[in-house]
């Protein structure tokens, strides 16, 4: 059975001026434009996808500290958690929400991720305010070990054995290079072999990276395995507001559902579409798995 995620929110609500490449981001959307957030979802679920996924990637404390918001992380967190829950609900398919649990700092940044001793405290935070609302917990684009080890503490201890933890690494964007930390992939697993991580993905990575990335998954685990790319090209050095520009790479639609077809072909079972991989490239991946 193959699960269809959605695809990237930030970059939707961007498209649909509803937020800003910097400053807060997505999580901007939620104070001015909480009914467009909630639309994305629908558009999502409308063109196939299975599992959402919290519009709380960007609702941290160091994004909302640029304005003075830092204490209202978890109010927000749970906005958007509830926000996704009320979409699921109403639609006339089985969908779940998944609370997302995103780096602290900044994305792809392993040498920005904050020490164990804040970052759990702050991980634990935001899964018990997303938790009334989501059936499961995914620690997405982890950039090293230790920061998945972090993510998955936390989810792991709140959702006490109730709801699956997914975790999903990003890839250093050169194939077969591990993570962006230069950790490798069968590293990043056996440090989880103490939790009970339900699925293992790779998300806002390149189509290339994610292809090596599953053969090198694949043969580790019986576990589901999946991915979720991006069309983005990030630059040595970026962060959100930083003078160091991330770009859009050009992928059709086509060559998108190409690579997908390579990763069923590798075990994958879960996937879906991370920053510019919006509702028309998930519509033609469900019509592609004629779903």
């Amino acid at each position: 059975m193959i699960t269809i995620l959605d695809g990237g929110m930030g970059a939707e609500l961007i498209k649909r001026n509803a937020a800003t490449r910097s400053g807060l981001w997505s999580a901007q959307a939620l104070l001015d434009a909480p009914d467009m957030v909630a639309q994305v979802h629908r558009d999502y679920i409308a063109a196939g996808a299975r599992i959402i996924i919290t519009n709380s990637y960007s609702t941290i404390p160091s994004y909302l500290s640029k304005v003075a918001l830092e204490a209202r992380f978890e109010e927000l967190s749970a906005l958007a958690a509830r926000i996704a829950r009320e979409v699921a609900d109403e639609s006339e398919h089985d969908v779940l929400v998944a609370g997302s649990m995103p780096p602290l700092d900044e994305s792809y940044r392993a040498d920005l991720v904050p020490a164990d001793e804040i970052a759990i405290p702050i991980y634990r935070a935001i899964a018990s305010a997303v938790n009334a609302d989501v059936d499961l917990f995914i620690c997405e684009t982890m950039s090293c070990i230790r920061e998945a080890c972090n993510a998955v503490t936390a989810a792991t201890e709140i959702s006490a054995g109730n709801k699956p933890v997914f975790v999903s690494w990003s890839l250093d964007e050169e194939p077969g290079g591990g993570l962006r930390s230069g950790e490798t992939i069968t590293d990043a697993y056996a440090a989880l072999d103490k939790f009970d991580v339900q699925a293992f993905l790779f998300n806002c990575t390149s189509l290339e990276a994610i292809s090596a990335g599953l053969a090198e998954l694949s043969p580790l685990t019986g576990k589901p395995i999946g991915a979720y790319p991006n069309r983005l090209h990030i630059p040595e050095g970026w962060t959100l507001d930083s003078d160091v520009k991330s770009s859009y790479k050009e992928i059709s639609i086509e060559e998108y559902v190409a690579a997908t077809r390579q990763w069923l072909e590798l075990g994958a079972t879960i996937i879906g579409g991370c920053c510019g991989i919006g509702p028309a490239y998930i519509s033609a991946l469900n019509e592609s798995l004629n779903i």
